[in-house]
């Protein structure tokens, strides 16, 4: 069996990282995206963007991951004993997924653990505050490693040839809002698949899913995720 599975930040939240959308989206209260997560924004004040930034960072390394992420690592190693695969894509920017021992881990939409030079494009792990002064080998400034509001998600096409060689489609702490990772399930449905929904409540595309369940992530994906291995 082969799955794709989406996560977004429904599965971290409960490690104490920010959502900016759904329940408990306090991010969203606090801050205008416009102002931070743009690249008009950096162009703007590069200083604010790399503050809120830095915060982040800090916050993903005092934060662990909790047991969605665990079993979702089980459910990679599980499937592979028995000649499966499990392609897992998140729009979360942390590295709580491979911190719990996921190894197929795609990230649309960056990683806040890395930088990236706006001049020549190099990416580079940054565990550090960035600032002003932050400078790659060619002397380019080093912004954040995350897709902001405009641009295009990275790895589109590996996820649609993923997306084609599944069997199963979930999707797991998603808001069913933002494209086009919100598009992924009429293409799995398009494709034939069974797709599945887990979430702490309804997404706004939840009538797309042939199966749902409602709940904590940390709570609701482990069960999930022994029925698949007990098949």
């Amino acid at each position: 069996m082969n799955l794709f599975i989406l996560t977004g930040a429904g599965v971290s939240a409960e490690s104490g990282l920010g959502v900016f959308r759904g329940p408990g989206a306090a991010l969203w209260k606090r801050y205008d995206p416009m102002q931070l997560a743009t690249p008009e924004a950096f162009m703007r004040d590069p200083a604010l963007v790399h503050e809120f930034y830095n915060a982040r960072r800090r916050n993903l390394l005092a934060a662990s991951p909790n047991a969605a992420h665990a079993a979702l690592a089980r459910l990679e190693a599980g499937l592979a004993r028995r000649g499966g695969a499990l392609t897992l894509v998140t729009q979360n920017i942390d590295d709580l997924h491979e911190r719990a021992g996921s190894t197929r881990v795609i990230h649309m939409h960056g990683e806040l653990l890395k930088a990236r030079c706006v001049s020549c494009g190099a990416v580079s792990d940054r565990r550090e505050d960035l600032s002003t002064d932050s400078r790659c080998g060619c002397d380019g400034a080093l912004r954040p490693h995350v897709v902001w509001f405009g641009e295009t998600p990275l790895y589109m096409e590996d996820i649609y040839a993923a997306l084609g060689a599944a069997d199963l489609f979930v999707a797991i702490g998603t808001s069913g809002a933002v494209y086009p990772a919100a598009g992924f399930v009429r293409e799995a449905r398009a494709r034939g698949l069974r797709c599945c929904e887990i979430n702490l409540e309804a997404s706004e595309n939840a009538t797309q899913f042939d199966d749902r369940r409602y709940g904590r992530a940390s709570e609701i994906t482990p069960s999930w995720v022994a029925e698949i291995l007990a098949r």
